[in-house]
């Protein structure tokens, strides 16, 4: 096929790679990087990281007999060439929409997705999984984990290394080192290297020398073992995964179709140890606005390909993020033994605005959120006042070191919940569904879930005086309401909520940022003939027993209302109600969470409707639940 024929038209899977040479493949990889630019600029979501592996995803696809041999992708962002390589790149204009394609790896979305993935170091563990299956069938095929380096600073991706050697013969792992933060720079001596170590006439020579090892006495087979790994690891590197019991190859150019795909091709026959191949690629890769961002473009909105300029927003409030990261400066001006710890979301949490103005009191510690957890539990111990700002779905992976190390000990670590409740286009993956029933269930916690960024200042504040024992306070994705906030806001009275509107008929009781849409469902109620009471929380732990009481004695009926999973704030109310007897007085209770699904991705305000907490939801539910009253009073109306 002639080299100026456009090819990744004529490819509707990747056995349509493998009859292509060397320099088809390369330009396969130029079309299918202009692809992705080209789809992403029209919906927004991940470029950067799927930039730096398109020549790797072509490679792997070329070599491997994919679905059949299996390819796992770490986190999943960077796979948005895979899918247009798998047969779904007419659907990639609808990635991260409502019905549209996963931004991560999916399994019910095909099946060249063998194992879903959207949070980091996971894939290594997962390929083990799927090794140790096929040994135990007697098949034959390959199982390849591409892992990213930002992902090893995770535990997990060790503790699945340190059992790998133990457990299978054949894995390959493909570490994607886009930072440069391993190897050094590469050239053609170390991509020489690589290709010999991994060829078949340097592997005979192996297992030559390991046969006649075999038949020397214990200590002379294990000093020529040794030999040879670190004659290979002053050459090569890799001397940290020989230990962990791989064979090490690279690094290699994550760029180069001429190094790639020989050095897949050699590994791919290698079946006595597994295998780490070692990539050095560059995120962004081929589009020089990504190239040249300081975060190379890893999350974008809508964006002019020619010039690589975002959509802009419309100039609205502050985020949530935002405000965190400007009220904490205010608290740390103030306070000199506050401390910012995040597991490598600075710029997602707000921790880098406060890093920016106290770089000595602010500590990114990479993928670790049990590290993050526990060093906190240190600082704390220790005195200091630690706010530790982790995403909500991230912070589960350190819920032992939450109980273990800080609950248990009473340590008054505070918790920066960020994306709390849906999150829109990240999907279930990324939601921040169920930290309140998580940590509201750890005695002697406090659980705040401000209203609006005004309250949030006020939740950092009580934070700040909060000294014997653990809090937390968590607020959504987004821009707040647009509320003033206050030069240096009051702490709350702890377990105390706030009456935000007088009514007779019926009480709805907000926890969160719902609060807004509670207020409208309260207008649409009173046009009804409906008098309502709306009160706001605060916290979920302790509650506010007394007010709690007061609404359910004083209205026929009382709803809760959060962004969150069954099992949460309504559960702790009405466990409160039984516990004192209200709910034998009659008083009809409701409480409207997230539903007990994982909801797919969509816009929050239409995943918010489906859950039936925007107002129209909330009128629904107080209709029903007040049945044939409602009814008249709005025949009253």
């Amino acid at each position: 096929m002639p080299i100026d024929t456009p090819l990744l038209d004529t490819v509707s899977s990747p056995a349509d790679l493998r009859g292509l040479s060397i320099p088809e493949l390369r330009q396969v990889a130029d079309e299918l990087r202009a692809e992705t630019i080209e789809a992403v600029s029209t919906t927004g979501g991940h470029l950067g990281a799927g930039l730096g592996v398109v020549e790797l995803t072509v490679a792997l696809h070329a070599v491997f007999d994919t679905p059949r041999d299996i390819l796992i992708w770490d986190v999943g962002h960077q796979a948005y060439p895979h899918k247009i390589l798998t047969g779904r790149r007419d659907g990639l204009r609808t990635i991260r929409q409502g019905g549209g394609l996963s931004g991560f790896t999916k399994r019910t979305e095909s099946e060249y997705d063998p194992f879903g993935a959207a949070h980091a170091a996971t894939s290594i563990s997962a390929a083990l999984g799927f090794c140790s299956a096929r040994d135990a069938k007697g098949d034959n095929n390959r199982v390849i984990a591409v892992i990213g380096d930002g992902s090893m600073s995770a535990g997990m991706a060790y503790e699945a290394m340190n059992n790998a050697a133990e457990t299978t013969k054949q894995l390959i792992v493909v570490l994607n080192d886009n930072d440069m933060s391993i190897a050094p720079p590469v050239g053609g001596m170390s991509a020489y290297l690589a290709k010999l170590v991994s060829g078949g006439a340097y592997q005979w020579v192996r297992r030559l020398g390991k046969s006649v090892a075999e038949h020397l006495p214990r200590p002379f087979a294990v000093a020529a073992r040794r030999a040879e790994e670190y004659a290979r690891g002053m050459a090569t590197g890799g001397t940290l995964f020989e230990e962990l019991g791989f064979y090490y190859v690279g690094p290699i150019d994550g760029h180069n179709m001429d190094h790639l795909v020989p050095v897949l091709r050699n590994v791919h026959g290698i079946d006595d140890k597994p295998v780490l191949v070692h990539v050095v690629t560059q995120k962004g890769k081929g589009y020089a606005p990504a190239e040249s961002a300081s975060d190379k473009y890893h999350g974008v909105v809508k964006f002019n390909v020619v010039t690589g300029e975002q959509v802009k927003g419309n100039g609205g409030p502050p985020s949530f993020t935002k405000v965190f990261g400007q009220e904490l400066i205010k608290r740390g001006e103030r306070d000199e033994t506050i401390m910012a710890i995040t597991a490598a979301m600075p710029s997602g949490t707000g921790v880098d605005l406060f890093a920016k103005r106290f770089p000595e009191r602010s500590f990114d510690v990479g993928i670790a959120e049990q590290h993050a957890v526990t060093y906190a539990a240190g600082l704390a111990a220790a005195g200091m006042k630690p706010f530790c700002a982790i995403y909500s779905t991230f912070l589960q992976r350190g819920y032992d070191q939450v109980v273990h190390d800080v609950a248990i000990q009473s340590l008054p670590v505070r918790f920066a919940i960020d994306r709390a409740g849906l999150v829109g286009a990240d999907g279930p993956t990324h939601a921040g569904s169920f930290d309140v029933g998580y940590l509201g269930a750890l005695p002697g916690f406090v659980l705040m879930g401000p209203s609006d960024e005004a309250e949030l200042a006020g939740a950092i504040a009580t934070a700040c005086e909060i000294d014997d024992r653990p809090s937390a306070f968590r607020y959504p994705r987004g821009e707040g309401t647009g509320v003033d906030i206050p030069d240096l806001a009051p702490a709350w009275e702890i377990g105390k909520g706030r009456i935000v509107r007088e009514g007779t008929g019926i009480a709805i009781l907000s926890f969160g940022t719902r609060l807004g849409e509670v207020l409208k469902a309260a207008d649409q109620l009173a046009a009804r003939g409906l008098s309502v009471t709306v009160a706001d929380a605060r916290f979920a732990k302790p509650l506010d027993e007394d007010l709690i009481l007061r609404l359910a004695r004083e209205h026929e009926a009382l709803i809760t209302v959060e962004e969150g999973s069954i099992g949460g704030f309504g559960a702790f109310v009405l466990h409160m109600l039984a516990e004192k007897g209200a709910l034998d007085r009659g008083v009809k209770v409701r409480t409207l969470t997230l539903p007990d699904t994982f909801q797919d991705h969509d816009k929050p305000e239409v995943m918010y409707a489906l859950a039936g907490l925007d107002a129209d939801g909330i009128v629904r539910a107080a209709l029903a639940t007040l049945g044939g009253q409602a009814a008249v009073a709005g025949r009253r109306a």
